[in-house]
């Protein structure tokens, strides 16, 4: 599953609110709500995430296993 945990704590690191996501780089604020929910976003918003951030995509979201059930 991803994770977007990683985008969190570089916005902390960058002093960057989801206000500056949405008046800097046209995020939605419905895109914002689906990237606390953990839902899936386009790579265009990827790109712009990296972009308003100036960082890379690790910064933004890591890649974890599922565990499985039993």
């Amino acid at each position: 599953m991803i994770s977007y945990a990683p985008l969190w704590e570089t916005m902390k690191r960058k002093d960057a609110s989801t206000y500056t996501l949405q008046v800097k780089g046209g995020i939605s604020s419905s895109t914002i709500r689906r990237l606390r929910a953990g839902e899936s976003v386009s790579t265009n918003t990827l790109d712009a995430l990296c972009e308003i951030l100036d960082c890379e995509l690790q910064d933004i979201l890591v890649y974890e296993k599922s565990q499985p059930d039993g």
